[in-house]
C-alpha cells in the first residue's frame, strides 16, 4: 500500500485562498488581506497497489527471425529432391533483391565476384532477402579465408567459391567454412549476424549442416578433375561456369561452340555419375541464350540460375524504348498517309 502526502500550504495555494479589501483613505491606497477562513490542512491520498492481469490468451512463440531461418534450408530442399530456380544479383540493389524475393525465386546469388559491391553492400541485400524469406548465396571475389570469413559472418545460406580447379582447392574452400579443429574459420560467433548476434544458441551445432558449400568448375583443367572435386567431403554443389570455361578453351567470343558444349557435357556427366547421398555433389548451372533453364533442368541440374538482375532490367529498358520509338515511327507514317489523302481530296 503506497501513501502520498501533499500539503496545501504552498505559495500558490496561499495566494489563491486569500481575499483583499481596499483601505478607504483616498490619500493612501493599500490592500489588506483578510485572514483566510479555511484552516490549513494536510491532504493524504492513498493509492492501491495494482496487480497485473494475467493474459487469458494462450502463450505464443515468437517467429525465428535468424538470418538463416526460412521454411526449409536450400540444403534440405535439395535432399528432398527439389529442383531450385534462382537469380544472380549483380546490381547490389536492396530494392531489386526484395523484388526478386517477392517474385518467388528459390534463392538469390549476391555476386561479389563480378558485382561492384563488397561486404557492407551485400549485407543490405541479405536483409532485404531475409524480409521475403528468400535464401541468399554469397559468391566470393576469390577463394580465400578472409573473404570466406567475412561472408559467412553475414549469415548466408550458401557460399560460392570461384575458380576451384582441383580437389586440393576444394578441400581448402571447405576448411574456410569450418571452425577449428575441422577448419580454419575465425570465430566471432557470439556477436555476428550469422548467429543472430549471439541470440541463436544453437548456431555452433547447426551451422555446418545448414550451410550449402558450392565450388565453381570453370576451366578445362577443373573439368578433368570434376569427379574428384565433387567427391571432396563438405562440397555440396558443383556450379558450372560456361563463360570462363569457354574462355579457358580459347572461345571467349563463342561460348556456344561445339567443343565448349562437349566439355560441359563431360563435366555434367562426371558430377551426375555419383548421387549426392552417396558421396557426390549436386549440379548447379547458369542458363545461356543457347542453353535455357529448361534445358538444364532436363539434363539433371538440381539448381538453375536463369538470369541476372542487371540483364533483366537492361532487356526490359531496351524493349520499352524500342516500343516507344516504333510507335513514333508508326505515328509519323499515319500522319503522312493522312496528308496524302487530304492532298488528293483537295486536288480533285
Amino acid at each position: 500500500m503506497a501513501t502520498l502526502t501533499c500539503p496545501s500550504t504552498s505559495t500558490l495555494s496561499t495566494i489563491r485562498t486569500k481575499s483583499f479589501t481596499f483601505n478607504k483613505n483616498p490619500s493612501k491606497l493599500t490592500l489588506t488581506p483578510f485572514k483566510t477562513q479555511y484552516p490549513t490542512t494536510t491532504t493524504t491520498t492513498t493509492f492501491k497497489t495494482l496487480t497485473p492481469l494475467k493474459s487469458q490468451s494462450p502463450a505464443t512463440t515468437l517467429p525465428d527471425l535468424s538470418p538463416i531461418a526460412t521454411r526449409e534450408t536450400l540444403k534440405s530442399r535439395l535432399h528432398n529432391g527439389e529442383t531450385l530456380y534462382g537469380l544472380f544479383l549483380l546490381s547490389f540493389s536492396p530494392t531489386f533483391a526484395e523484388i526478386a524475393g517477392l517474385s518467388g525465386y528459390d534463392f538469390v546469388v549476391v555476386d561479389m565476384e563480378h558485382g561492384p559491391g563488397g561486404i557492407s553492400d551485400a549485407l543490405s541485400c541479405l536483409r532485404a532477402l531475409a524480409a521475403t524469406r528468400t535464401p541468399a548465396i554469397l559468391r566470393l571475389p576469390e577463394s580465400c579465408p578472409t573473404w570466406a570469413k567475412k561472408a559467412l559472418d553475414l549469415g548466408p545460406q550458401g557460399i560460392m567459391f570461384p575458380m576451384i580447379d582441383s580437389p586440393k582447392d576444394a578441400k581448402r574452400a571447405v576448411s574456410y567454412c569450418r571452425f577449428p579443429p575441422n577448419g580454419i574459420r575465425g570465430s566471432a560467433h557470439t556477436v555476428v549476424r550469422a548467429s543472430s548476434y549471439g541470440v541463436d544458441e544453437g548456431y555452433l551445432g547447426n551451422y555446418a549442416d545448414d550451410l550449402l558449400i558450392m565450388c565453381q568448375v570453370e576451366s578445362a583443367e577443373a573439368v578433368k578433375k570434376v569427379e574428384e572435386i565433387a567427391a571432396v567431403d563438405g562440397v555440396d554443389c558443383i556450379q558450372m561456369g560456361p563463360l570462363d570455361l569457354s574462355a579457358s578453351m580459347g572461345y571467349l567470343w563463342d561460348p556456344g561452340n561445339k567443343k565448349v558444349k562437349e566439355m560441359m557435357r563431360a563435366a555434367e556427366k562426371g558430377v551426375l555419375g555419383v548421387e549426392p547421398k552417396a558421396g557426390g555433389a549436386y549440379l548447379a548451372g547458369f542458363a545461356m541464350p543457347f542453353d535455357g533453364p529448361d534445358d538444364l533442368r532436363r539434363r539433371g541440374y538440381h539448381m538453375v540460375s536463369g538470369a541476372v538482375d542487371v540483364g533483366l532490367f537492361r532487356s526490359a529498358a531496351v524493349e520499352d524504348v524500342k516500343r516507344f520509338k516504333m510507335g513514333l515511327m508508326e505515328g509519323a507514317d499515319d500522319a503522312e498517309d493522312g496528308k496524302d489523302a487530304d492532298e488528293k481530296y483537295w486536288s480533285e
